[in-house]
C-alpha cells in the first residue's frame, strides 16, 4: 500500500489556521478536565496513604473502627501498653508510643467572631517518635499546662485564613480562651499537614475529657497478631488493634464514591468534548472531499488516506495535549484542596501528565474515524465532482 507522505499531514494542518486552533483548543480543554480529575484523585490517594515501611499500630475503641473522632479509650491504657506489651520499637529507652485525641473543634481569631472549623489533635512528644513525616519546621512543641498551639503547614488553607493569621506568636480561640501559636510543622503528603496539634493534657482539661481517642504506637519485634492477642485477652479495656495502613485503607473506601463521581463527571465533560471536536472535522473534512477524491484517482487506497487523516488528527491532539499539560502544571500543581479529613495538595506527576497525554492522542484518534469514514464512503466520481 502507497503511504502518503508524513510532511502532508503536517502541511494540511497549516492550511485551515482558524480549523486548526479550534481542533487543538479543544483537545486543550479535554486534557485539562482530565488531568485536573488526575490530580484530584491522585492527591487525595496519596493523602490517605500512609509510610508503606510504617510498622505503626492503632489501638482504638471497639466499634470506632472507622473514626478516629468517634473512639474514646481509657487514659490509663498507655501505661498497661507500656507494662503488657513487647516489642515495641525504642530509642534510647524512649518507647514509640503516642497517647493521641482527635477533635474537630470550632476555633475563631481574636477580635473576630467568625467560626472555623479546625482538626485538632492532642499529642505528647511520642508523636514525634512515631508519626515520621512530621518535621518542625520554625517554634518549638507545645508544653503542658501552657495552653500553646502547633500549626501544620497547610492548616491555613484548612481554616481559609490569611497564612499571617496562623504566625507563630499569634493566637486563636479555642474553647472561648485565646492559645498562642509557639511553632509550625509540615508533613507533605499527609492528612495531618492541615491539623493543629496542641498538648493532649490540655485537650483535655479545655474539653472536659478524661479519654483518649486512640494510641498510636511502633513495633520493632512485635506483630499486629500480638497487639491483637493482647486487646482479645483485656476484654475489659474493650480495645481494637489495627495496622495504620488498615484505618487509611477504610477511609480510601469511605471516599470512593467522591473519587467515582469526580472521573464520572471528567469522563462527560470530556464526552461533550470529543462531541464538539467530531462536528469540527466533519466539517473539516466535508469540505476536503474533492481532494479525497483526487487521492484516490491518482492511485493512493481508502486505507492509506485515511491514515494521513488519522496523523493528522492525532497530531492535532498531542499538540492539545501538551499545552494542556503545560497549562495544567502552572494551574493546578500545588493547589490546595479542601475536604472534611484536612487538605491535599493537587500533583501534577508522571501519572497525571500520562493519562493528560493519552486522553489528546486519544481524542484525536477517536474523533477522526467517524468523519473520515464518512467521507471516504463516497465513490471516486462523486468525490471528484463535489
Amino acid at each position: 500500500m502507497r503511504i502518503l507522505p508524513y510532511d502532508y499531514a503536517v502541511r494540511n494542518l497549516g492550511r485551515a489556521p482558524l480549523r486548526l486552533v479550534a481542533t487543538v483548543g479543544g483537545c486543550t480543554m479535554v486534557v485539562l478536565i482530565m488531568m485536573a480529575a488526575t490530580a484530584f484523585v491522585q492527591g487525595m490517594r496519596r493523602s490517605l496513604t500512609p509510610n508503606l515501611q510504617s510498622r505503626n499500630v492503632l489501638l482504638l475503641s471497639a466499634g470506632s473502627e472507622e473514626s478516629l473522632e468517634r473512639s474514646q479509650i481509657s487514659a490509663a491504657i498507655p501505661g498497661h501498653v507500656r507494662a503488657s506489651v513487647t516489642g515495641i520499637k525504642q530509642r534510647l529507652g524512649e518507647p514509640f508510643i503516642s497517647p493521641e485525641i482527635h477533635l474537630a473543634l470550632i476555633v475563631s481569631r481574636p477580635q473576630q467572631s467568625e467560626e472555623l472549623r479546625a482538626i485538632v489533635r492532642g499529642v505528647d512528644t511520642g508523636a514525634f517518635l512515631v508519626h515520621s513525616r512530621v518535621q518542625l519546621t520554625a517554634g518549638r512543641p507545645p508544653q503542658h499546662g501552657h495552653n500553646e498551639l502547633l500549626v501544620g503547614a497547610l492548616a491555613a488553607e484548612k481554616l481559609n485564613i490569611p497564612e499571617a493569621d496562623l504566625a507563630i506568636g499569634k493566637s486563636l480561640i479555642v474553647e472561648d480562651n485565646p492559645w498562642t501559636i509557639v511553632g509550625r510543622f509540615a508533613a507533605p503528603g499527609t492528612v495531618m499537614d492541615a491539623e493543629i496539634w496542641t498538648s493532649y493534657t490540655d485537650l483535655q482539661v479545655a474539653t472536659q475529657r478524661n479519654s483518649l481517642s486512640c494510641i498510636v504506637m511502633t513495633l520493632d519485634e512485635a506483630e499486629l497478631a500480638d497487639l491483637a492477642a493482647w486487646t482479645a485477652v483485656r476484654l475489659d479495656l474493650e480495645l481494637v488493634a489495627m495496622s495504620e495502613g488498615e484505618y487509611y485503607a477504610s477511609l480510601r473506601q469511605f471516599y470512593g464514591p467522591v473519587r467515582a463521581m469526580i472521573w464520572v463527571t471528567a469522563l462527560l465533560m470530556a464526552l461533550a468534548g470529543i462531541l464538539g471536536g467530531l462536528n469540527t472535522l466533519f466539517a473539516a473534512f466535508a469540505a476536503r472531499t474533492r481532494e479525497l477524491g483526487m487521492l484516490q484517482a491518482l492511485g493512493y487506497s481508502r486505507g492509506a488516506i485515511l491514515l494521513s487523516l488519522l496523523q493528522e488528527s492525532m497530531l492535532a491532539g498531542a499538540a492539545g495535549a501538551l499545552i494542556g499539560a503545560l497549562i495544567s502544571y502552572f494551574l493546578l500543581h500545588g493547589n490546595a484542596v479542601r475536604f472534611s479529613m484536612g487538605v491535599f495538595e493537587l500533583q501534577v506527576d508522571a501519572v497525571t501528565v500520562f493519562i493528560g497525554m493519552l486522553s489528546g492522542l486519544a481524542l484525536g484518534f477517536i474523533g477522526a474515524l467517524p468523519p473520515a469514514f464518512r467521507c471516504l464512503r463516497e465513490p471516486i466520481p462523486s468525490a471528484l465532482r463535489t
